[in-house]
């Protein structure tokens, strides 16, 4: 029996405390391979993962669809590049989810 990502309570903790900040060069040779995915900041990272874990069609297709997650595109990353970015990432293999998170005031 599968369990629904939304109960998968066992998964979410554990890619909780795997989701790590990272300096966006440090991802350069996954995104060259096309393995890095953006997470907009409306999205929960951790969420988005879940779902993919679970291979949850249905939620991936409509952020899809609405621009919410996308493979990462070279303007994306060459802007990573020049600022030094540091993006917060969770590995969902064989894809690493990354989320810019805006610095609060």
């Amino acid at each position: 029996m599968q369990t629904k990502p939304e109960k998968d309570l066992e998964l979410r903790a554990k890619v909780n405390r795997e989701t790590a900040r990272l300096p966006w060069s440090e991802l350069l040779k996954h995104f060259a391979q096309g393995n890095v995915v953006w997470v907009a900041n409306s999205l929960d990272l951790v969420e988005v993962a879940v779902r993919i874990s679970h291979d949850d069609k249905d939620n991936i297709a409509q952020w899809m669809n609405s621009g919410l997650i996308a493979r990462v595109n070279d303007q994306q990353a060459q802007r990573w590049l020049d600022t030094n970015a540091e993006l917060w990432a969770s590995v969902v293999s064989p894809f690493i989810l990354v989320q810019e998170q805006k610095a609060l005031n």
